[in-house]
Parts: structure tokens; C-alpha cells; sequence
């Protein structure tokens, strides 16, 4: 259950998204799920229409009692724009509190690049300026890393070569706009807990394949982030003594060896693919029956169920969530997985349930805009001041909308 702290103006802003992220509710809905009393929220709701912020929709269908009315957000109390970053392109979508996609697209990009603070910034703004002109909440930003604080945004990737990069402080004053960033599995597993099964379960684990190797905890409804927000990378964890480099600096990698990059190497490498191909040939191969191209998924699906299967008995998970670009070949990764995940397992934990999500570039910015509506649930974590102006525009977006 989603709850946000005590003050009346976090109170507001959390009745605004959980609103727009669960479609509509009524007033006693509302207060079991915020956790506050009958009268209060009562009184919040008469306020918040009065505002125009909220308004009333049709009835609830009815149990045999009296119907109950379902409140929804205007259109007005604004959107959000999410960010992923990759070392050579950049995706940035528009959504509603719902977590619906209104715009989407896609631009070239050098992580590496002397000047890659001030592309972003221009990329943000251009992509801004060409919208619909509703409040924009804040920014959220994804990177494959890890993340001090969601507030203050300075990253540290070895995928994209950075080291205390302030992205979030540039980005924030250059845009006038609150920015939070996070590392990007952890903002899927946010947008898992608003929008996906997380709805129905506090404790799950998500975890995630394609470029890199990741992984997401939730416990009791909040995500872990770990001492300095680097909770969640697998990816480090070391699976070949003396193996191949890794991005990080180590060999042996999990990352390093069964990665996007590093299959397409040893199909290359096996004649399975020409040289330059990419993983998308090394999928049609498989698809096209090759036994080499499915052992090679096959054995990366191996080390994959153990690692996540050593989570699973150290975290007790409800369930498993697999996502990331590649479960676009998840069939051929499965039986490895299998195997090794459930035969790794102690046999009371053997049946937790995996989910399977497909996964595009779309879907990680959408992660990202999650940060921004999850702000009124966790204002005492790691947002800090710009989730203070997150809510601040939820609650007034007309007002707010004048310096977005």
C-alpha cells in the first residue's frame, strides 16, 4: 500500500496521484489507501475541487449497496517527462499521471561527448517546447549506474564512462524544472510498484537483461537503494574467475559475460553471426532454429537463474519480474534459466511466480517519468527539495505553470 507522510499538502498531492495512477477512486477508497481518516480526506476532496484539480466521475457499480462516486484528476494537473539515457541515444516520453504514453521519441547521442550536459538539456527542452502546453511536473531521469540521491542526481557509470557527473543539478537549473534521477532498474521497479503486478504485491524483485545486467528490490512497497543508491547492480557481481572485462573495471563480470555486448561478441567469435552484427541477427538465428544461437541464449540463461535465484533466497520475493530489451529473445534464454533458477531454489520457495514483460526504449523513459508521480508517496526519501517542487506543481499547477 502506497502511503505518503502526514502533512495536509502531501496529503493533497498524494490524493492527485494516486488518482492518476490508479484511474479513479472514491473517497473511502482513498482514505484506506492514504491512510488517512474519513473526515480528513473528506475535507481534502471538497478542497481539491473547489481548486479545480479534481472532479467527479460516474458512480461505482454497486454490490448491493449504495454507489459510490469516483473521483479522477483534470487534465491540468499536468504531465511528466521521462528520460532514458544510453551511451549513444537518448529516449524521452510524455506521460499522464496514469503512466500513459502521449509522446514519445528518440535521438543519437555520445555519452562520451565533451559536451553531453548541454545536448541533454537541449534535447529536454526541445522535446518540452513541442508538447501540449499542460504543466509539466518534473523530469525524471534514468541511467544505467548508480545514483547518490533521486534529489541531487550526480551519477556514477561505468557503462557510460562517468564519475560524479552532477546530471541532476544541471539539469534542474538549466530546464527550471524539478529533475530526479535514478538508476533506471530501479525506476522500472517504481513504475512496476504504480502501474504493473507490484500494484498487488510490496515485496517483488525485478530484474533486468539487454545492455547491461540489473536488478530492482522492493520491499514493503519502497525500493532499496542501498548506502549510495547503487543497490541492484548484479551486473558486478563476478561469475568467471579471470573472465572477460567488464565495464567496471573487474573481470568476470555476470555483465561481462552474458550482456548484450558480450553475446554478440561470442557469436561473432563462433561464426554463429558476421562481424558487426547485432544482437537482433543473433536473435533471428535462433529464431530460425540454429542450435548454436539457442545454446549460446541457453547458457547465458544458466548463470542468469542462479544469481537470481541466490536473490530470491536472500530477499523472499513475492514475485519475480524479468524485463530489459533482452527478453525480446526470452524464449530461447528461458530453458537455461529455468534449469538453474528453480533447481538453486530451496523447495519451499521453488514455485514463486516469474513474470515476463516485453520491453522497448519507451517503456524504460516511462520508468523514468514514474519517479516524478511517485514523489508524494516517499517525500521523506531521497527526493528531497526537488520533490518538494514536484508536489508543489501537483498541487498548483496553474501557478507552477507560469515558470515551467
Amino acid at each position: 500500500m502506497l502511503r505518503p507522510s502526514g502533512s495536509a499538502d502531501v496529503n493533497r498531492s498524494a490524493i492527485l496521484a494516486y488518482l492518476g495512477t490508479s484511474g479513479g477512486a472514491s473517497r473511502a477508497d482513498l482514505a484506506r489507501a492514504l491512510g488517512v481518516s474519513p473526515a480528513l480526506m473528506t475535507q481534502l476532496v471538497r478542497d481539491l475541487i473547489s481548486d479545480g484539480l479534481i472532479r467527479e466521475l460516474a458512480m461505482s457499480p454497486s454490490n448491493g449497496g449504495r454507489p459510490a462516486q469516483l473521483l479522477g484528476p483534470v487534465a491540468s494537473a499536468g504531465r511528466m517527462i521521462g528520460m532514458k539515457l544510453s551511451k549513444d541515444h537518448v529516449a524521452l516520453v510524455e506521460t499522464e499521471l496514469s503512466g500513459e504514453v502521449m509522446r514519445a521519441e528518440s535521438w543519437p547521442f555520445d555519452a562520451s561527448s565533451v559536451t553531453f550536459l548541454s545536448t541533454l538539456v537541449e534535447l529536454v527542452e526541445a522535446f518540452r517546447k513541442s508538447g501540449s502546453g499542460v504543466p509539466i511536473l518534473g523530469v525524471g531521469v534514468g541511467v544505467p549506474g548508480s545514483v547518490d540521491s533521486q534529489g541531487s542526481g550526480v551519477v556514477d557509470s561505468g557503462l557510460l564512462g562517468w564519475q560524479q557527473v552532477p546530471l541532476g543539478g544541471v539539469l534542474s537549473r538549466e530546464l527550471g524544472v524539478p529533475v530526479l534521477v535514478e538508476n533506471n532498474v530501479n525506476a522500472l521497479a517504481i513504475a512496476e510498484r504504480l502501474y504493473g503486478p507490484g500494484r498487488d504485491h510490496p515485496d517483488f524483485l525485478v530484474v533486468t537483461i539487454g545492455e547491461g545486467v540489473g536488478a530492482g528490490f522492493v520491499t514493503g512497497g519502497a525500493v532499496v537503494r542501498g548506502s549510495r543508491g547503487g543497490a541492484g547492480e548484479i551486473g558486478h557481481i563476478a561469475a568467471v574467475e579471470d573472465g572477460p572485462r567488464c565495464t567496471c573495471g573487474n573481470n568476470g563480470c555476470i555483465e561481462a559475460v552474458i550482456g548484450e555486448e558480450a553475446l554478440v561478441v561470442s557469436a561473432c567469435q563462433s561464426g554463429i553471426i558476421p562481424p558487426d552484427a547485432t544482437m537482433a541477427a543473433l536473435q533471428s538465428q535462433a529464431d530460425a532454429g540454429s542450435a548454436m544461437a539457442q545454446d549460446l541464449f541457453r547458457g547465458a540463461g544458466h548463470p542468469l537463474g542462479r544469481i537470481v535465484a541466490g536473490l530470491v533466497q536472500v530477499l523472499d520475493p513475492e514475485i519475480v519480474i524479468v524485463s530489459g530489451e533482452g527478453t525480446r529473445a526470452w524464449s530461447h534464454w528461458k530453458p537455461g534459466f529455468e534449469q538453474s533458477f528453480r533447481s538453486s531454489l530451496t523447495s519451499d520457495r521453488r514455485g514463486i511466480p516469474v513474470i515476463v514483460e516485453s520491453w522497448d526504449d519507451e517503456s524504460w523513459a516511462r520508468g523514468a517519468a514514474a519517479l516524478v508521480a511517485s514523489t508524494p508517496f516517499y517525500s521523506g526519501e531521497s527526493s528531497g527539495e526537488q520533490g518538494r517542487q514536484v508536489r508543489a506543481r501537483l498541487t498548483s499547477p496553474t501557478k507552477e505553470a507560469a515558470v515551467s
